[in-house]
């Protein structure tokens, strides 16, 4: 099998399953089902876009995105929480290389344990809250990917001085800027590829406010592993200029 067919079959295999899994989840309303082919459908689209062999039009991405991206929406709309989706560090996790957000029923609920995240449960009884898979999962393991390392054993100033590298060689953005105030993270891109799903996904009210659109949430993956604080996505703006202001919260565990 040549080279050239490992990079149409594997893509288009992950997007396979992963659009499958949507379409069932959505006919039998099982929420595991959707956060499986959330993922699948998203991975297979950035292999897609890529690939070396083949680019794909920034338009098949966001549209195969934001099919998912709705899933998370009715989720969010079904189970009535709307509290601000907290992105969990390693140690609130079983598998420390994973990426898992909490979304509590209150806002003085405590984080859960790691067994109570191993579950591989929606929904947490104790405490009460919405457990997703973060849409940004996968490209936030690219990232790792591409640097060899994961972002468990980094720190803040290794994403300072990377990501904005990083993101270039990957022609998402040429203009990233990384800058820290206390437990304020501050980022800001100019023209990134993603601006027209973050356009879509800000449509999606509930899905923005709680774990803001795959790139921001990409991004706060690697601010939780990194920093080993819950994360949250305070605010995201797209401005007129093209340019793409983020603003994350480490809380304090």
């Amino acid at each position: 099998m040549t080279s050239l067919n490992i990079y149409k079959i594997v893509p288009y295999t992950l997007l396979g399953f992963g659009l499958v899994s949507l379409l069932i989840s959505a006919l039998s309303v099982s929420y595991e089902l959707a956060f499986i082919g959330l993922g699948l459908t998203f991975w297979g689209a950035l292999l897609l876009y890529l690939t070396p062999i083949k680019h794909v039009r920034l338009e098949l991405l966001t549209a195969t995105a934001s099919s998912s991206l709705i899933n998370i929406e009715r989720t969010l709309q079904n189970t009535k929480i709307s509290g601000r989706g907290i992105y969990l560090p390693p140690k609130r996790l079983k598998d420390y290389e994973s990426s898992l957000i909490f979304i509590p029923a209150k806002p003085d609920e405590p984080l859960p344990k790691p067994e109570e995240t191993s579950q591989g449960k929606p929904f947490s009884e104790n405490p009460h809250g919405l457990f997703l898979t973060p849409p940004g999962l996968a490209l936030s393991k690219l990232f790792e990917k591409k640097l060899e390392t994961s972002f468990t054993e980094t720190d803040l100033n290794h994403i300072q001085r990377t990501l904005p590298k990083l993101l270039d060689e990957l022609g998402i953005t040429k203009n990233m800027d990384i800058q820290t105030e206390g437990n304020t993270v501050t980022v800001e891109m100019s023209n990134h590829i993603f601006r027209d799903l973050c356009e879509e996904t800000k449509k999606l009210q509930k899905t923005h406010e709680t774990v803001g659109c795959p790139l921001s949430s990409a991004i706060a993956c690697a601010l939780a592993k990194a920093s080993g604080k819950p994360v949250t996505v305070e605010k995201e703006m797209q401005n007129l200029d093209g340019s793409t202001r983020i603003k994350y919260r480490l809380l304090e565990d």
